[in-house]
């Protein structure tokens, strides 16, 4: 998936979140693990997300168990970095043209 279309579907993600009550609190949080496409707060969750898309396939496939292990390691990182003492979890954000669909606690 080229940046460009990263960045649509990661608007997208975005503007769904808001939609359904979300704050966003960072995006695009990088570290030597890899990479958390938003960080978002509800209902005093915090909620790591990661976005994908894609046409013609199942998105959230490519999240593969090295993915979701980088993934952790990340949202592990940011939460020590920034001393996070409320409930979080790690979920999805599957962008399929207009259509979102929030998958939520991936790592169960």
């Amino acid at each position: 998936m080229s940046r460009a279309v990263g960045d649509i579907a990661e608007k997208a993600a975005v503007e769904f979140l808001v939609g359904e009550g979300f704050w966003i609190v960072a995006r695009n949080v990088s570290s030597r693990f890899g990479e958390i496409d938003i960080v978002a707060k509800k209902d005093g969750v915090l909620h790591f997300v990661e976005v994908k898309s894609g046409r013609g396939f199942e998105p959230i496939y490519n999240i593969t168990p090295t993915k979701l292990s980088r993934l952790v390691r990340t949202v592990e990182w940011y939460i020590q970095k920034n001393g996070i003492e409320i409930p979080y979890q790690l979920d999805a954000l599957i962008v399929k043209g207009k259509r979102c669909e929030l998958v939520e606690n991936i790592t169960l």
